[in-house]
């Protein structure tokens, strides 16, 4: 059996029908803390693949520090990213969560049985970083060491 796609985009995308995805995939939430009206955007969301609560905390907190020192809501949320390191905890957070391990490795065998994925998150990535660039790297290199 061949193996379903990877992809990703961001709710508003979902919502406004503008994502290019494989007609079939299952659309993927990777939030920590949905909003309510996230569910009806995706077919399942996983929360243990959403950042940890105290890095969003960390996250956040940095990015209105920035905001109050003059930079744009996309500048401050990208300098955030930086100053708390989020890159290099987050994937820590993939390594040694077993929760987290675990929705990875369901979400490995549902590819490999020829399931089609998009994972889903709240930010455009054409202006903002998002964790689910590094959970979609983390899969595409589970996949491709088998």
């Amino acid at each position: 059996m061949a193996r379903g796609t990877l992809a990703d985009t961001y709710a508003a995308a979902v919502q406004h029908d503008l994502a290019e995805l494989p007609e079939e995939a299952t659309l993927i939430g990777v939030v920590r803390k949905p909003a309510p009206w996230f569910h009806s955007a995706v077919d399942e969301n996983r929360p243990e693949l959403g950042p940890p609560v105290d890095l969003l905390e960390a996250t956040k907190d940095a990015e209105e520090e920035l905001k109050m020192q003059g930079l744009c809501a996309e500048g401050a949320h990208n300098a955030a990213w930086d100053r708390v390191n989020f890159d290099e905890q987050f994937r820590t957070y993939l390594e040694t969560s077993n929760e987290a391990g675990d929705a990875l490795e369901d979400l490995q065998s549902r590819l490999e049985s020829g399931e089609s994925l998009a994972l889903v998150c709240y930010e455009n990535t054409e202006k903002k970083r998002c964790h689910r660039t590094i959970l979609r790297e983390r899969l595409e290199d589970r996949i491709g060491a088998e």
